[in-house]
């Protein structure tokens, strides 16, 4: 393979990575099924849960895309009753940001009313996208 050759595969091989990367970012997924689900109380978060859901932020102090993902959770509790946000420092936390994976900031996580971890998300998530994750959290 020429110089140029390499340079041109380098270049596709990033691009691809890039636009799965910006697919995937702010994407909720169903984490597992409720009864094997990870469970996190008032003591983990350092907040009361929320009546319907809680929506927990693990933020660093850098993170520009942090902010405008506290400003989204911010608007849906507004919006939807019985629901509350807690953002948690990720640098403070390490011990809990290692029991439930965080490998990114933001990471938002949906909790049902039981505290169990019912979807997440990597990256900055829409307002819609966290409505429609909060919407088959409660429902379920």
């Amino acid at each position: 393979m020429t110089g140029v050759q390499v340079l041109l595969l380098a270049v596709v091989v990033a691009g691809v990575g890039a636009a799965v990367m910006r697919w995937k970012n702010g994407r909720f997924a169903t984490t597992t099924t409720r009864d094997d689900a990870e469970r996190l109380g008032p003591d983990d978060l350092g907040a009361p849960l929320g009546e319907r859901a809680t929506l927990v932020q693990f933020s660093s102090a850098f993170c520009a895309p942090c902010r405008a993902t506290r400003q989204v959770l911010g608007q849906v509790t507004g919006l939807v009753p019985g629901v509350t946000a807690v953002e948690i420092d990720a640098e403070a936390e390490l011990d809990l940001v290692r029991r439930v994976g965080v490998l990114r900031t933001p990471t938002v996580l949906v909790l049902d009313a039981g505290g169990r971890i019912v979807e997440r998300a990597s990256g900055a998530p829409t307002r819609d996208q966290v409505l429609v994750a909060l919407d088959r959290a409660i429902s379920a």
